[in-house]
């Protein structure tokens, strides 16, 4: 195939990579990972789908580099703070990408070819639990045991039918509650009742669940 053949045509002109991949990220924002196919995405680009393998070589190509941007939105721990502090942030950063990219939750850790924004954050975070005096090993272990919760809350919170206080008060009174006869579920009924009540917020687990898992942690620095 000659260069010319190669190139693309003047109403491919204004296509990049850059532009392909931000794209394929918009449309996974708004439809999901599972539609996303080259010929979809050339669609929304105004181009033929053959000419999207200019930029990305194939949809593994693409996922590679939509997962790339995911982790260049994610906050880095900041230097210069201590190593909970740091990997709090890191955590409430990932929680709140992962919000507008539900998408990307299940890709995270599944890249056999990670770009150099992936690269740059795994070494970031293990770079601070190595600093803060965690093992090599228990390096590893913090750094499962944190991504798990992240990665789990984030996608039980994409799952939920509320997102505010009122609206889980709403969904107890009007749906959960009816279907919690006292005499039969006793307990379930005591916590809907009691958590409307409170005007309890579901979005402050996260926070909850992460403060315990730093502070088992904790001990665990400098030991073998």
């Amino acid at each position: 195939m000659s260069a010319k053949e190669q190139r693309p045509d003047a109403s491919e002109a204004g296509l990049s990579k850059q532009r392909v991949v931000a794209e394929a990220v918009r449309l996974a924002d708004r439809e999901g990972v599972d539609g996303l196919s080259m010929r979809r995405l050339a669609g929304t680009l105004g181009a033929g789908a053959m000419s999207l393998y200019h930029y990305v070589a194939s949809k593994d190509e693409l996922l590679d580099a939509m997962i790339d941007i995911v982790f260049e939105e994610i906050e880095l721990p900041p230097e210069g703070t201590d190593w909970q502090s740091a990997l709090r942030r890191r955590a409430a950063s990932a929680r709140q990408v992962l919000a507008r990219h539900p998408w990307a939750i299940g890709l995270l850790e599944s890249r056999t070819s990670p770009g150099p924004a992936n690269l740059r954050h795994h070494e970031a975070v293990t770079a601070c639990l190595r600093k803060a005096g965690f093992s090599v090993v228990m390096a590893t272990h913090a750094n499962w045991l944190l991504d798990s919760y992240v990665y789990g809350f984030a996608l039980q919170e994409a799952s939920l039918p509320f997102d505010t206080p009122d609206e889980f008060a709403d969904a107890a009174e009007d749906v959960y509650l009816p279907q919690l006869p006292p005499d039969e579920f006793p307990y379930l009924n005591e916590s809907a009742a009691a958590l409307v009540a409170a005007d309890y917020d579901p979005a402050e687990e996260f926070a909850f669940g992460l403060d315990l898992i730093l502070a088992a942690l904790e001990p665990l620095r400098a030991t073998a």
